[in-house]
């Protein structure tokens, strides 16, 4: 284990610093251990840290606890990520407060490049589970990464649907990671870190405590393209899960259900607030996110363009041309821009007739 992570598990144990007061701390002072050796009166002259904040802040007690859990990880099989590595899940970099460090087991690529959190009520019908089993196998020809809590009822249908059709999956834990909860599905949490695995932001000792399960929605929520809601209560997880997706300005997709059955309510709710997408199957799944499969046509000449484009408009058009089509998060952390200059300058070069925007929040060339 590196000098790096004791520093970055004890930035996540400062008090009074959250994910984002923390990604504050590292850009100004320069890096995580940085902030370590920065004086109060450094830290004071950073904006919206907070005289208080740095009066109660307890460098030395987060490094005695980093030793003991760096310590802790050398003796197991768990993975740290940091948000600022390689393998941490870019889409969750858009996510102001998206997790400083992740833990992980198995074997997974949380930037797959097309990945769907599958949410749901623990007393799933068997509408509920034919209903996820049938989406996922209609997904195995896009291969994303399937995410969702591993709780019992829909949560764990979609594991098993996933390991059933090779789909990588993942869940997410409101515990550590050291034991599983509930216990009925560690034989399933076992199968899937051969092909997926295991995330919590919790470090070791963390019991699965009712506050941690909509702290963990938010890692559902953040890192998936698309949240789909499966049978749902009109109040629950599921719906705190979807809400988050929506604030984070990713898609939200909902099965609709009978009017009277009472873990359709949630869904129906969704939908006709507007909430949520309505989705039937895999087509309206494909249509909603532009991930339709088109036949592969021969390109010609080069396109030229008749219109002028501006340096920045180029640089996209120019990334959109060899991805063939991209989402506006993906874009933007491509070229190093902010998501909502990003978006404007997509919406300047629409109107120039370069690009158009297809469901989803995607883009390809006109």
């Amino acid at each position: 284990m590196s000098e790096d992570l004791l520093y970055q598990i004890a930035l996540k144990k400062l008090e009074g610093i959250g994910p984002s007061r923390a990604k504050k701390l590292i850009s100004y002072c320069g890096g995580v251990k940085e902030v370590f050796e920065a004086s109060k009166s450094q830290l004071a002259k950073i904006p919206s840290i907070g005289e208080m904040v740095i009066a109660n802040i307890n460098k030395v007690e987060a490094l005695k606890f980093a030793e003991a859990e760096v310590r802790y990880l050398e003796k197991t099989d768990i993975r740290p990520i940091f948000f600022l590595d390689k393998a941490y899940p870019n889409r969750l970099k858009h996510c102001d407060d998206g997790p400083l460090l992740l833990y992980t087991k198995g074997e997974m690529n949380l930037n797959n490049e097309k990945i769907v959190s599958i949410v749901g009520t623990r007393n799933a019908t068997e509408y509920g589970k034919k209903v996820c089993e049938r989406l996922i196998e209609g997904l195995t020809l896009h291969n994303p990464l399937i995410v969702s809590g591993l709780a019992l009822g829909i949560d764990v249908i979609a594991h098993k649907a996933a390991l059933n059709n090779g789909l990588q999956t993942v869940g997410v834990l409101g515990n550590s990671l050291e034991t599983v909860y509930p216990p009925l599905n560690r034989s399933v949490a076992e199968k899937m870190k051969t092909n997926g695995g295991l995330i919590s932001e919790f470090e070791s000792g963390t019991k699965p405590d009712r506050e941690n399960f909509p702290q963990r929605n938010r890692i559902v929520a953040g890192m998936a393209d698309v949240t789909i809601v499966i049978e749902s209560a009109v109040k629950g997880g599921s719906m705190i899960t979807a809400k988050l997706a929506a604030d984070y300005n990713r898609d939200v997709m909902a099965f609709p259900g009978p009017v009277a059955a009472p873990y359709s309510g949630g869904c129906n709710f969704l939908i006709k607030s507007q909430q949520a997408h309505l989705i039937e199957g895999i087509k309206d799944l494909e249509y909603t996110m532009g991930w339709e499969v088109e036949s592969k046509v021969k390109k010609g000449a080069q396109r030229q363009l008749f219109v002028e484009l501006t340096t920045e408009e180029k640089q996209l058009y120019d990334l959109i041309e060899k991805l063939e089509k991209e989402s506006v998060d993906n874009i933007s952390l491509s070229v190093g821009m902010p998501v909502s200059k990003t978006s404007f300058i997509l919406l300047e070069m629409e109107f120039k007739g370069v690009v158009k925007s297809l469901p989803g929040k995607v883009y390809c060339l006109a």
